[in-house]
């Protein structure tokens, strides 16, 4: 099972090569419909991540 920052790290490239790689995310200025499927994986395991390092403390 994959630590949450490998996650986390994971999910930030998988999002960042998509917005930069998208022609619609280009054309229109906005996020498509896999951006943000793909920001909200990002989102929930920087959670994830910040749930695992206050339970540490």
């Amino acid at each position: 099972m994959p630590s949450p920052e490998d996650t986390l790290l994971e999910t930030r490239a998988a999002y960042e090569q998509h917005a930069h790689t998208c022609r619609q995310c280009h054309a229109d200025g906005t996020p498509c419909p896999v951006s943000k499927l793909l920001l909200r994986a990002y989102n929930n395991a920087r959670r994830e991540q910040m749930r695992a390092g206050s339970a540490v403390r």
